[in-house]
């Protein structure tokens, strides 16, 4: 199997591994900058371009797309799918997960577990959002932030409005959720590959942070979930249309409840954890249900 893996950084712990993985398999895998990709657009002959050729033959590919370039990046990954290219995660379903407060629509919809979530445009409202969650304390969350950045913890209705003005003035779109506070600053990352969790692991953020984010010095160990915490990873990447993802939870006091689902997860943090291959078994799935035009969505939107 010909494998595309779209990422902007070849040296990343997670790019490698898939790397290493499709090579023992016996399989080819190159990593294309996204942004180097082109798409020529042509009646019936859809064309994406690296440094200038044509990039033919491959059988899959693998959307490892930065959140700074999501856009950019669907592009080329709609492109690849237009031309039979089966993707490891199809870009609609990226596109839903890069999108929080889409995301939390739709997990809602199907009755998962969420925190009270409350969303709006005019910050005169601030009191009222904040009261709908509960609170305060509240998390404020820019909808397109990304480990951790872009998260803030306001614990009095003064500073939880301020933020929220401050964001609004600056003509930022945010989301004000409810505090968990029973969770004690962990949080849960299942990894979902192919309807199924493979890997856990429990994530603390550092004595000084709320957040358990690994790249702000968190840290992690493997942890066994529940029923009802592995029910709720596998529905939530169902729900979104994800082959793999990473579901990040949090204990409440109401059974588990999403944050977030991670259509891109690292590897580095989970497989030194658990002491797992998860990039083995990601190539594994890929090698067992890659089929030319297969793509649910054929690049339609």
């Amino acid at each position: 199997m010909k494998i595309a893996m779209l990422a902007r950084n070849p040296n990343l712990y997670s790019h490698k591994r898939l790397k290493q993985a499709a090579e023992e398999r016996g399989h080819e895998l190159d990593i294309l900058n996204t942004t180097r990709c082109t798409v020529h657009i042509a009646s019936h002959r859809p064309e994406v371009y690296y440094n200038g050729e044509a990039c033919v033959g491959y059988d899959a590919v693998i959307p490892r797309i930065g959140a700074s370039i999501t856009n950019y990046g669907l592009a080329i990954l709609r492109q690849f799918e237009m031309r039979g290219c089966w993707p490891l995660n199809e870009s609609v379903a990226i596109g839903r997960s890069r999108d929080k407060l889409r995301s939390m629509q739709i997990l809602a919809k199907h009755g998962l577990g969420l925190p009270l979530t409350a969303y709006a445009n005019d910050p005169k409202q601030a009191e009222e959002i904040i009261k709908a969650v509960k609170g305060p304390p509240v998390v404020i969350k820019l909808l397109e932030g990304t480990q951790g950045i872009g998260v803030v913890l306001a614990e009095t209705m003064s500073s939880a409005k301020s933020v929220i003005e401050a964001f609004r003035g600056a003509n930022v779109n945010i989301l004000v959720q409810e505090f968990i506070k029973e969770a004690g600053g962990t949080d849960i990352r299942a990894l979902v590959v192919g309807g199924k969790v493979v890997a856990a692991m429990k994530r603390t953020g550092a004595a000084d942070d709320f957040r358990s984010n690994l790249h702000r010095g968190g840290s992690a160990e493997l942890i066994k979930i529940t029923p009802a915490e592995r029910s709720t990873a596998v529905s939530a990447a169902k729900r979104m249309g994800l082959n793999v993802c990473g579901v990040d939870m949090l204990r409440s006091n109401h059974g588990p409840v999403i944050m977030e689902v991670n259509s891109s997860p690292g590897l580095e943090g989970i497989e030194n954890a658990t002491g797992k291959d998860i990039a083995g078994m990601i190539i594994d799935y890929m090698a067992a249900n890659a089929k030319v035009g297969k793509t649910k969505t054929k690049g339609k939107g």
